[in-house]
């Protein structure tokens, strides 16, 4: 309920904002697309401007010129011109302002108070809703984080784009490819034949990671991390449900110095240049946009919190889940496989809503021992997963090479495989396994 002594108040509005908004586009047409990527029609307080906005869209996308002509006739088809006032008000709204030169101004006093009213409804909503004891609270924490954070971060949203707003994008980024065959849409791995084949990771995209116990998962995951944070400079996120933040960093250390950890934790330096690369590869760590979550028994819900907040505060650009199988249910009493299938349904949202790419490591099921080339279901609960995931990729070493590695070498040939890939092709890359250092290669740069 809203407190009594608010009932009374009215929502925060600016109706000569809206009015000048309005007839900066009657004055100069053109200026429609400025509202667009600022407003949309609930961001109107009045009523009367909501119907004519609408109706000023409706023109932009059947490619008509907006002016009195037009829009009347627009709103005489919606059986809303009398309803707005007639002509005469358009008019009015046209007269009201001596030029469009503040149309942007206009519009983001009318954006502010659509925000505030927000607020305010969802203080109530809130309100009401937290005093009904059959709500589970985390979940109702969850909703109302979800609602702020679109209503802080996505207001630039309508739902829809227009084809004179798509194929311009598309065009500059097919030219851009064009002027530069290396050139990546998405986010690069630091793995160049991986890459080449999916063009980096796509923005709104969800990753899984496949493997067995033991085969690397968690080094590619953190290797592919620390190359976006440390070399692309973009900041990143690492979610880890099972190892120590400590214990992390000591896998980077020795993956960027390429001094095995066990010698470093040891003091077993060979000689001051060791020394003096560890101190030089932490420096650079030390600034590089990587963030490590070490949270053992991680909700769902709390996961989705701490991604929105890293979004909000830190710009981060990729998430990393390690791993899938150790992510917790709110709702326990649901089985397995119906859990596996929210949350991953869940993570498939999140990665929409914060427009980032959310890499997930997962686990094999122990069926999958002993076989050649893994499959899509494979996968722990896999039903949802291939179903939600955008891509799907599996580390793989047959057991022979794998029983040898132990036995004797430092480093193993690791199958990389696409699976799935709903934006582009499938196939196999090979990579190089560096045991003591925990780090993938190429075979080129490991030769």
């Amino acid at each position: 309920m809203v407190p009594r002594e608010m009932q009374d108040k009215v929502p925060p509005h600016d109706l000569e904002a809206e009015q000048a908004a309005l007839g900066s586009v009657l004055l100069d047409p053109d200026t429609i697309s400025e509202l667009i990527h600022i407003l949309k029609p609930d961001d109107f307080y009045n009523n009367n401007h909501k119907t004519i906005f609408t109706a000023m869209l409706s023109l932009y996308e059947k490619g008509q010129k907006i002016d009195l002509i037009t829009l009347v006739d627009e709103l005489r088809s919606l059986d809303t011109l009398n309803v707005i006032g007639g002509p005469a008000y358009l008019a009015k709204l046209s007269e009201i302002v001596p030029s469009s030169a503040n149309i942007t101004n206009y519009a983001l006093i009318v954006q502010e108070h659509a925000k505030r009213r927000g607020v305010i409804k969802l203080a109530a909503k809130l309100t009401q809703q937290a005093h009904d004891l059959s709500i589970d609270i985390n979940q109702l924490m969850d909703q109302v984080e979800e609602e702020m954070f679109a209503l802080t971060h996505n207001r630039e949203e309508l739902g829809y784009r227009s084809m004179n707003e798509i194929v311009p994008q598309a065009m500059n980024t097919i030219m851009e490819i064009a002027k530069d065959p290396h050139h990546f849409e998405g986010i690069m791995s630091g793995f160049e034949d991986l890459d080449n084949l999916l063009n980096g990771f796509q923005k709104s995209s969800f990753v899984v990671v496949g493997a067995r116990p033991n085969v690397g998962k968690t080094a590619f995951g953190l290797n592919i991390a620390t190359h976006i944070a440390l070399r692309s400079k973009i900041p990143a996120a690492f979610f880890s449900l099972e190892m120590p933040d400590l214990e992390l960093m000591y896998r980077i250390l020795a993956s960027e110095s390429r001094i095995s950890s066990e010698r470093f934790k040891k003091g077993m330096y060979k000689n001051k240049e060791e020394i003096l690369k560890l101190t030089d590869v932490a420096g650079r760590i030390y600034e590089a946009p990587l963030h490590i979550i070490d949270r053992p028994g991680l909700k769902l819900l709390e996961l989705r919190s701490l991604a929105r907040r890293l979004k909000a505060e830190k710009n981060i650009g990729i998430i990393f889940i390690d791993y899938l199988g150790l992510l917790v249910h709110e709702n326990s009493s649901l089985q397995r496989w119906e859990q596996f299938s929210d949350i991953s349904r869940s993570l498939k949202a999140l990665a929409r809503e914060l427009n980032i790419p959310i890499v997930a490591l997962a686990q094999l099921r122990r069926e999958a021992e002993g076989k050649n080339i893994p499959m899509l279901a494979d996968l722990r609960d896999s039903g949802s997963i291939e179903q939600d995931a955008d891509l799907i990729l599996f580390l793989h070493r047959e057991r022979e090479i794998e029983k040898d590695i132990k036995d004797q070498s430092d480093f193993v040939p690791t199958d990389l495989y696409i699976a799935k890939n709903r934006n582009g092709q499938t196939g196999k890359i090979t990579l190089m396994f560096f045991k003591s250092i925990t780090r993938f290669e190429t075979l080129e740069k490991s030769q």
